[in-house]
């Protein structure tokens, strides 16, 4: 395991929700205080900013080249070429409070998501499945959602409620989860976006707690990846051995004294890793 490079100093309020893509070879991810899209070309690091619409939580690849956007009220669809985005499915008027946080596409191309209330104070958010343009409400009473992630056979589900500290498991098969369990609580910071590798091992950005921890499947903790800045959001997996975590950093809820002393913090990090993650599923329009 490598020491965090940092490869894009670009000082994000709420960078969030990295993205391997390999046919663009490039990590897109972006700044959700901020309602920016970020590209970042790994070969020549090339960048690329857009605006988005209102905050956005995730931005994730579909088959036709497209990124399906959780921007706050609704899912768009993001056209790299022209730039402009669309609104596919209007999400929870019912909860103007709320917004998009983070997302995941599983094997069978549905796309899963969560919601939360963009104040952090109520449990007003909910883990939803977009598929066959069907959406459908998974489950409920989250204060800040993050993840989901899935083992590597596709029977497992983690999901977080970040207020809490807490990551769960379902167990899961054909779009449907059950037994809803703790699989770890945070005892550093606390538990964002999460990422699976190929032998099953958990790993979840620590907001406030200057790294990357590592969970075995049986929920037995396995160390941290440390790093220089304090609010680590999402490390993915990605490369063309998909041994490189791809991380996301934030500035939010950091005094000005806390960011001279952390200067990077909000930047884009790498660090490679000896056990490789799991190829970036595309959904299913």
């Amino acid at each position: 395991m490598s020491t965090p490079e940092l490869i894009w100093d670009l000082k994000t309020e709420l960078g969030e929700g990295p993205v391997w893509s390999a046919r663009e070879r490039c990590v897109w991810f972006v700044d959700i205080k901020c309602r920016k899209l970020h590209r970042y070309g790994v070969d020549d690091g090339a960048t690329d900013s857009f605006d988005t619409p209102d905050q956005t939580g995730f931005a994730l690849p579909a088959e036709d080249g497209s990124l399906i956007c959780g921007v706050r009220g609704g899912l768009h669809r993001f056209d790299p070429e022209s730039g402009v985005f669309d609104l596919i499915l209007p999400v929870e008027k019912d909860r103007p409070q709320n917004r998009l946080n983070d997302g995941f596409v599983a094997p069978d191309g549905s796309l899963w998501f969560g919601s939360m209330d963009d104040s952090e104070r109520d449990k007003t958010g909910a883990l939803y499945r977009w598929a066959e343009g069907e959406l459908t409400r998974m489950d409920d009473g989250y204060g800040v959602t993050n993840g989901p992630a899935m083992s590597p056979d596709a029977r497992t589900l983690y999901h977080h409620d970040t207020l809490e500290k807490t990551v769960y498991a379902f167990d899961h098969g054909a779009g449907r989860i059950a037994n809803k369990r703790v699989f770890a609580v945070m005892d550093e910071g606390f538990c964002d976006g999460p990422s699976v590798d190929s032998e099953g091992v958990v790993h979840i950005g620590l907001f406030g707690g200057w790294g990357v921890a590592r969970y075995a499947p049986d929920g037995r903790a396995l160390g941290k990846i440390d790093f220089p800045v304090p609010a680590i959001t999402k490390a993915a997996f990605g490369g063309d051995d998909l041994r490189t975590l791809y991380c996301t950093t934030a500035r939010l809820h950091q005094s000005e004294d806390q960011l001279r002393q952390t200067p990077a913090a909000g930047g884009l990090f790498k660090v490679q890793v000896d056990t490789p993650g799991l190829p970036q599923n595309l959904i299913k329009l």
